[in-house]
């Protein structure tokens, strides 16, 4: 199983929950996993991520890692953050 942390704004997209567990080899797969209400609120149309959302595995943005293809072990926690823009 992996653990998806869910920020404060997303997590009515979730039940209310702090945290969903899905399963899933890649990122790709957990968030194929995850109810399609929440997924739309982390990727576009074709399936990318958006732009505003981070991703967190280890402390590493999926970003510099291997994007939606970053392989997932049981046990894993993907950490999700939105991009905090102001000034």
């Amino acid at each position: 199983m992996i653990s998806v942390r869910l920020p404060t704004v997303l997590r009515p997209f979730a039940g209310g929950a702090e945290c969903v567990e899905v399963d899933g080899s890649t990122v790709a797969e957990a968030f194929a996993a995850l109810d399609p209400v929440l997924r739309r609120r982390l990727t576009d149309e074709q399936g990318a991520v958006r732009r505003h959302v981070n991703i967190y595995l280890h402390n590493d943005n999926i970003r510099d890692l291997d994007g939606l293809g970053t392989p997932l072990q049981d046990g894993d926690e993907l950490l999700i953050l939105p991009s905090v823009a102001g000034g």
